[in-house]
């Protein structure tokens, strides 16, 4: 009995001097790192790298210029399923921890004590955002130690709210996508209060590996990662099992979406993007700056509809120059007729068709995802033979005199008005061997209403509003004829034109 109380004694005693050593070794570390820990005041104003924005006058985006797209959002403009679903999948206990979750770390403790393996396991929202905003992803023991006093700090100075807001801001979601903004946007093509349950899981599960996990780039993984974090809301009461089974059974419908473009301005993209980027450098791609113009969004559409239609119908009346190829043997092979198409350039308003089958006076085409169309005669006609600039071929009889079967070929919607009717037709086009330009200017003012530089910018960059050369024209004479009212003259003033003749036998020889 004495010997079993003097065993207890001993193992108390041990116990209570091991956890004052480790109550001293936390404390002694904590005052060797805190001189270096790094103030949370940063975090209070943050400044997230967002891209440049550039808008017309009435504020429809034109373009976005930056290596990371980024939606910053307030607590409140971040939908509560979205919340949970990262809780759910990456820190349950969020709101209940001071920061760091001591049961996580003892997990991840015992983990390395019985297979001798580092791994990152033991991580809170909290710790995230301390390692995302103050240190390197590098896996060291001091790393690591200096995460979880940050997170201690950062919990102590910050509410949960501001920490989770600041995380789903911040966090890395793949395609160049920081936040769950930008996520739902490069995704979906969506703001976060349009996704669907589905889509939030499929978001919230990408942090832990957002190439791994990734559903455009491997969609099976994904699914796997969506169900999970499903499982998880279900289990912590998030959601009910109606609407996890609902969410699991949704196909997996992400693709890569650019920016939300409005407006068809880029040549004024341009122009505003290299005026921000002389005035502030390389910060003009990470500082968060919106630059509105002074385009009228409705003048700069039509001025688009102008550059074109000039350029189509000047092209049109010097003859057809012919299909782009011929891919007869892909005929019956959609799949191939699909990459084939998309990997055509769409140019200004032409889209690449394929010749599926030519009839005597019409045309059947295929434009690719399963939609095919037909090219009436009145769509066909006019497409003579180009041969020079002032000759064109006889005119056509039938389809088959200009186009065939296997013809890869630009098309045109034309609609057009005729004997109070409206005409609605595909016809045969191609990319115009000229180009224009269109400038608008508020004679009230000098602002810019409208720029159109070329027919297609993405054909070619080359802005001829602002860096073609040409011949003054008549705009010289207003210059003369002021020149000469000051001095007098009026509407009525005669200038003899006639030539001036020097008779000197001096001046043949000379």
């Amino acid at each position: 009995m004495n010997r079993l109380k003097k065993t207890f004694k001993f193992l108390l005693i041990a116990g209570l001097t091991g956890a004052l050593l480790g109550v001293t070794a936390i404390f002694a570390t904590y005052f060797y790192i805190k001189p270096s820990l790094p103030s949370i005041d940063s975090l209070k104003n943050v400044q997230l790298q967002v891209p440049l924005r550039i808008y017309s006058k009435d504020g429809k985006l034109i373009s976005e210029y930056g290596e990371k797209r980024r939606i910053p959002l307030t607590f409140e403009q971040i939908p509560t399923k979205m919340v949970h679903a990262f809780l759910a999948a990456e820190d349950d206990r969020f709101y209940e921890h001071p920061g760091v979750d001591y049961q996580g770390l003892i997990r991840a403790a015992v983990q390395l004590a019985l297979t001798g393996q580092k791994k990152q396991g033991g991580s809170t929202i909290t710790m995230q955002v301390a390692r995302n905003f103050f240190l390197s992803s590098k896996k060291t023991y001091l790393r690591k130690i200096n995460e979880i006093f940050l997170a201690l700090k950062i919990d102590n100075e910050l509410s949960k709210n501001d920490v989770l807001t600041l995380y789903l801001n911040k966090i890395y979601l793949g395609h160049r996508a920081y936040g769950v903004g930008a996520a739902a946007q490069v995704y979906y093509g969506k703001s976060l209060d349009e996704l669907t349950l589905a889509e939030i899981a499929m978001i919230a599960g990408l942090p832990k590996a957002p190439s791994k996990y990734n559903p455009i780039t491997n969609p099976e993984r994904s699914t796997i990662r969506r169900n999970y974090v499903l499982g998880r809301m279900l289990e912590l009461g998030y959601i009910d099992n109606k609407q996890a089974q609902q969410a699991r059974n949704a196909p997996v419908t992400a693709d890569r979406h650019a920016a939300n473009i409005e407006l068809n301005a880029p040549y004024i993209a341009e122009l505003a993007r290299a005026d921000a980027y002389q005035r502030f450098g390389e910060e003009t791609y990470t500082g968060g700056y919106s630059v509105y113009t002074t385009i009228d969004s409705t003048l700069q559409n039509q001025a688009i509809d102008a550059v074109h239609l000039v350029c189509n119908d000047y092209d049109k009346r010097h003859g057809y120059r012919g299909a782009i190829a011929n891919h007869k043997d892909l005929a019956q092979d959609f799949a191939a007729l699909d990459k084939l198409i998309e990997d055509t350039p769409v140019v200004a308003n032409l889209l690449p068709a394929y010749v599926l089958e030519v009839k005597e006076k019409s045309a059947l085409i295929y434009l690719g995802k399963q939609e095919t169309a037909e090219i009436p005669w009145q769509g066909i006609e006019w497409a003579r033979q180009f041969i020079s600039e002032d000759r064109r071929g006889p005119a056509l009889k039938m389809a088959a005199d200009v186009l065939q079967n296997g013809d890869l070929i630009y098309v045109l919607r034309e609609i057009e008005q005729k004997e109070k009717q409206t005409l609605d037709y595909w016809r045969v086009a191609q990319v115009p061997a000229v180009n224009s330009a269109l400038v608008s200017v508020a004679s009230q003012t000098g602002a810019i209403q409208s720029l159109v530089g070329g027919y297609d910018y993405f054909e070619t960059k080359f802005n001829r509003v602002t860096q073609a050369q040409r011949q003054p024209g008549s705009g010289f004479k207003a210059f003369i004829y002021s020149a000469a009212l000051e001095q007098g003259f009026t509407a009525a003033s005669l200038i003899n034109d006639a030539p001036v003749v020097f008779e000197d036998a001096g001046l043949e020889t000379a």
